[in-house]
């Protein structure tokens, strides 16, 4: 994490707003965005999305908790309903989602198990709710998501899907965030 430029933007922590952190797989995305959290002198509260799959899964969700160890972070699971669980935090409280591709990933799962699928319409509206009830927290909200439209085209529809799901979520999403980051190996560049 470059401290020069976090320090440079220390009017983070005096502002309640949303901001979106973007970036590819192993970015430092979720780091900078732990980091622009941590520099705020307020409840941590970390909204974790990833469900428990399997026992690889499980692994990576221990160590990312330790990670957060000793940094003041109270972690609660939810992979789909993390627009009413940000309306129950408390006022004051920085809070980070990580990740909305997750979400659109649970979101299309649990469509499917019930027979049906999730529109493009429908995940712009979930990301305008989100995006709604992260600008009406008092306090700081950010989110992490993943760019995954920027390599080879799936060769599956499924992935597809996915990949369109999670664009169209990203774009609402950023739409109504104060500050947009996309981070490139490790370093975070300032989108809006």
């Amino acid at each position: 994490m470059n401290r020069a430029f976090v320090k440079k933007n220390e009017h983070f922590s005096a502002m309640n707003s949303f901001t979106l952190v973007t970036g590819g797989s192993r970015s430092g995305k979720s780091a900078f965005a732990q980091k622009l959290a941590e520099d705020i002198d307020a409840p941590r509260l970390f909204l974790a999305t990833c469900p428990r799959l399997d026992p690889e899964m499980d692994e990576r969700i221990r160590r990312h908790c330790r990670e957060r160890e000793g940094h003041g972070w109270q972690t609660m699971e939810e992979p789909l309903r993390i627009i009413e669980r940000l309306e129950q935090m408390p006022a004051g409280s920085t809070v980070l989602i990580d990740c909305l591709t997750l979400w659109v990933s649970n979101l299309m799962h649990e469509a499917e198990q019930a027979g049906g699928a999730v529109s493009e319409e429908q995940i712009a509206s979930l990301a305008a709710q989100l995006g709604a009830a992260a600008r009406r927290h008092q306090g700081r909200v950010l989110a992490v998501t993943n760019e995954v439209g920027l390599g080879i085209v799936p060769d599956n529809a499924a992935a597809r899907r996915f990949r369109d799901l999670a664009g169209r979520c990203n774009q609402a999403t950023a739409a109504l965030a104060d500050e947009v980051y996309l981070v490139c190996s490790g370093i975070p560049l300032r989108l809006k």
